[in-house]
């Protein structure tokens, strides 16, 4: 009797641990069930995606949805139909919201905001204080946590634990890796009357490559007398990358698709507060240094660090405007055309987008288009050229710093669990967003 699937994807060429080839993927009961050739096989739906490309489904492992409390920029919904629209699947969402994320309630609070209205599946952080500290180890084993997320330097939102010892007593607590934004609180606050009014070049100098390498040396020093595993976001600098080389034992790395493209003083000149986040977008030097970290296998994951601000608070002169960037529908399109212009492979993407959180943030079932995992794809386009336009961003503030820019390779299809969420631009099955599973934390 000829196999049976609640879903086939047929004839597209699989990016998986095994390499690249063609090959059918059938789903059943949301999981990949069966993967080579399912020629007399049936099912349900067949997609047929001959010509296209299958990917494990995208996992963004760093975005800023902005519910509760600041909904006019950004909530679960938009954010997470931005997120299917660019063939991300899933989303780790930050703390610094208002109210925070600090506390079991506020967790449940978030959880019970994305069920029924998220399109993505979903895990939240929960915010490190001086105040929580003694209290993370709980907070990180509960269902829907990611981890903990401490912010070194100031940035969107109210969270910072700037001393050493209040890292440490962070780090002491928590046994998951915790994630870091690495930015030396006591340089930026010097360093802030460099700001020039209106003038957005000045970014970069208030908050200095030194303010990122120095943070980076004290937090893996602390991270490593303790034995703790770390996690530093969106780093943008070569000292960090040639750094964090010789620490990998403790410390993973993130870096994003806005800082492996955009270098200043070009993107503040041309894009103004659209290019300014925290951070900084750098010289074209840092720009290489980052991109020697994603060949040399330095960095770990890709993040968006989708924050989005609207174009009235963007417009804002400078230091007045807000930092951050909407990035999660974008994500895949940028990062496939440095593919196509050889920047890097399409296995080392993969990597990057899927394999990378799988092994850094121990996810249970996601993360590898294998069987027995989640039936998580991306399906792409890598011969269809796209225009990127404003127009085009399902993110409430309805801009990208991208606009403009001709994208080589397009997602054509978004699978959740075996379930095509969306196809050719439109979202055909909504909210169907549910919590990730982490292995750290399937007793809770």
């Amino acid at each position: 009797m000829a196999e049976t699937f609640d879903l086939i994807v047929r004839g597209g060429e699989v990016v998986n641990h095994a390499g690249r080839g063609l090959a059918d993927v059938g789903v059943r009961g949301g999981k990949v069930a069966a993967i080579g050739d399912l020629a007399q096989a049936s099912a349900g739906e067949v997609f047929d995606a001959s010509g296209l490309t299958v990917l494990p489904g995208v996992i963004d492992t760093q975005v800023h949805f902005r519910e509760p409390g600041m909904e006019w920029k950004e909530d679960l919904e938009t954010g997470s139909r931005a997120a299917v629209l660019g063939g991300v699947t899933a989303v780790f969402e930050m703390p610094n919201t208002e109210p925070t994320t600090t506390d079991a309630d506020a967790l449940a609070d978030k959880l019970g905001r994305a069920a029924g209205r998220m399109h993505c599946d979903h895990a939240f952080y929960v915010g490190g204080t001086h105040e929580n500290a003694a209290f993370l180890g709980e907070l990180e084993r509960l269902p829907g946590c990611c981890g903990i997320k401490v912010f070194m330097g100031a940035s969107t939102g109210s969270l910072l634990v700037q001393d050493d010892a209040g890292v440490e007593q962070v780090l002491r607590h928590v046994s998951r890796r915790a994630a870091f934004h690495s930015e030396d609180e006591y340089r930026l606050a010097e360093r802030r009357p460099l700001a020039r009014t209106g003038d957005w070049t000045s970014h970069p100098e208030v908050r200095d490559a030194q303010s990122a390498i120095q943070s980076t040396e004290r937090l893996v020093r602390i991270a490593r007398s303790l034995g703790k595993r770390i996690h530093v976001l969106h780093v943008t600098t070569r000292e960090e990358i040639a750094f964090l080389a010789a620490h990998k034992d403790v410390a993973s790395v993130e870096v994003t698709p806005q800082h492996l493209t955009l270098a200043g003083p070009e993107a503040y000149e041309r894009l103004k507060g659209y290019a300014q986040m925290n951070p900084p977008i750098r010289g074209a030097e840092h720009r290489t240094g980052l991109w020697s970290g994603v060949a040399n296998g330095v960095a770990d994951v890709l993040g968006s660090d989708h924050a989005p601000h609207t174009s009235e608070e963007k417009a804002r002169p400078y230091p007045a405007s807000p930092s951050g960037m909407p990035g999660v529908q974008t994500l895949l399109p940028v990062m496939l055309t440095h593919v196509a212009e050889g920047r890097l492979t399409l296995e080392r993407l993969v990597d990057l987008t899927s394999h990378g959180a799988n092994r850094i943030f121990g996810l249970a079932d996601k993360g590898r288009l294998a069987t027995g995992f989640d039936a998580d794809l991306t399906i792409v386009d890598l011969k269809a050229r796209r225009t990127i336009t404003h127009a085009m961003m399902a993110s409430r503030v309805g801009w990208t710093p991208f606009d403009g820019m001709e994208a080589k390779g397009w997602p054509i299809a978004t699978v959740i669990r075996g379930r095509i969420v969306m196809r050719d631009d439109e979202v055909t099955a909504p909210h169907l967003g549910q919590p990730a599973r982490f292995l750290e934390t399937l007793a809770g």
